[in-house]
């Protein structure tokens, strides 16, 4: 069940983000003049990061409701609603109509929206049907096989567009070429499918059902977790943020930065940030695997440290000029990000007690990356507009130093039983909940 776990997480993760990642790398290259041309070129740049930021604004509405839905029935039925809305709206994008004004660039946010819902569900409970069904001692390398579907994902994005913009000319490419990797992800759906199918429920929703049989839940789902859990939530999000924007601000505006302010061509963008994230995947199980041994506080501060370094010099030394620097600082970034996002499934599900964990985990994350990096190509864009790279670059490191003072408040639980984390309340002495417990409730 372990296996089929992790060969069907990792499925479904490479699915999500190969065509998130594949919007975003589109988003800052092809679509402005697809689908906005109407608007100018720095009016359709923005426009098409603003719609690249409606994925992460839907994300905390998929959480809210597949994080309620996955705490009070189970994570599986879950799962496969998530995996098939990804798969149809994909490939409706790909069926899109180009040029054809306002009209289908709102049926395109609205198809953006389904795969932002569909993300922030999927993603929290992919990882927790692979932690949930695996052991204990390498929980942090389970939840980085399923995450290292970001990188792969990138890269196989990357890989595929490089290929296709280089062996069809300039015009097939932006007719029809573009809509061959959506397409072509109901492949990936198929194969996802077939292996959740035949998933059981993960030990630790069990247990907590039996438990909740018996005695009804203290904690609250859904929602309700941001005030039952409110310093847990808030700690997570400001852990995440400074990696969400980091990424994005690389892989998306990042590439548009080199294309247009350097000028460096749209494919060696493409080779470099495809190289840097086909890096990027051993740092992400590197970070999973290395967490399970010394924690994860202190691999999460040194990925925060390795981005900061990263950030600092992507800027100042980007450029055709200085290809070897620009793409050694973007591989450090994303690397970097990737050990951190390798002991992130852990770190968040070990915050919180089962009975609440799919929403507390889905939400901190969906939150953290709408009010992060669903602005962040926009911002960066404008505060590029303004102040240059340089103002882009310092309100970036001074998001990564809240992240890493972030870390040190959270709870190391690399050697807590999943299963058995059930929240207990101490009651204090105004007869208010004050504090849950890692322990089973006796039934």
């Amino acid at each position: 069940m372990e296996i089929r776990a992790v060969t069907s997480g990792a499925l479904g993760s490479a699915l999500e983000y190969f065509d998130f990642a594949l919007y975003g790398v589109l988003s800052a290259t092809l679509f402005p003049q697809l689908f906005f041309s109407d608007l100018g070129p720095t009016g359709s740049l923005l426009a098409s990061f603003a719609t690249f930021g409606v994925g992460f604004a839907a994300r905390p509405l998929g959480a809210l409701v597949f994080g309620y839905l996955g705490d009070r029935f189970g994570r599986k039925p879950i799962l496969l609603t998530t995996l098939v809305m990804m798969g149809i709206a994909s490939m409706s994008i790909g069926f899109l109509p180009a040029g054809q004004g306002i009209g289908v660039a709102a049926i395109l946010v609205g198809l953006r929206f389904i795969q932002g819902v569909s993300l922030g569900g999927e993603l929290v409970g992919n990882q927790l049907m692979t932690m949930e069904h695996g052991d204990q001692s390498r929980r942090g390398l389970l939840g980085s096989v399923i995450t290292v579907g970001s990188p792969l994902s990138q890269v196989l994005a990357n890989l595929a567009l490089v290929a296709l913009s280089t062996s069809l000319t300039t015009e097939q490419f932006e007719s029809w070429g573009w809509r061959i990797p959506f397409l072509s992800s109901i492949l990936l759906v198929v194969v996802a499918i077939f292996i959740r199918l035949k998933l059981e429920e993960t030990p630790a929703f069990v247990a907590e059902e039996e438990t909740r049989a018996a005695a009804p839940s203290p904690g609250g789902k859904g929602l309700a977790v941001l005030w039952s859990h409110p310093r847990t939530v808030i700690t997570l999000i400001l852990v995440w943020g400074g990696p969400a924007l980091s990424f994005y601000l690389v892989a998306v505006y990042g590439l548009s930065h080199l294309t247009k302010n350097t000028g460096m061509s749209r494919d060696s963008g493409f080779l470099l940030l495809m190289i840097a994230n086909a890096v990027s995947i051993v740092g992400c199980l590197g970070g999973g695997w290395l967490s399970d041994r010394i924690g994860r506080k202190p691999v999460m501060v040194a990925g925060m440290f390795g981005c900061i370094t990263g950030i600092a010099a992507f800027f100042p030394f980007s450029g055709p000029d200085h290809v070897v620097i620009t793409g050694a600082s973007m591989a450090l970034v994303l690397t970097s990000i990737q050990v951190m996002a390798g002991v992130q499934p852990a770190l968040f599900a070990e915050q919180f007690p089962t009975e609440v964990r799919f929403s507390g985990a889905a939400l901190s994350h969906s939150i953290s990356n709408l009010i992060f990096a669903s602005p962040s190509a926009f911002v960066a864009a404008a505060l590029g507009a303004v102040g240059g790279t340089g103002l882009v670059a310092g309100f970036t490191l001074a998001i990564l130093v809240v992240s890493t003072i972030a870390v040190t408040r959270t709870r190391d639980g690399r050697h807590l039983d999943l299963a058995a984390y059930t929240e207990i309340k101490k009651t204090g002495d105004n007869g208010s909940d004050s504090e849950s417990a890692p322990a089973r409730q006796t039934v």
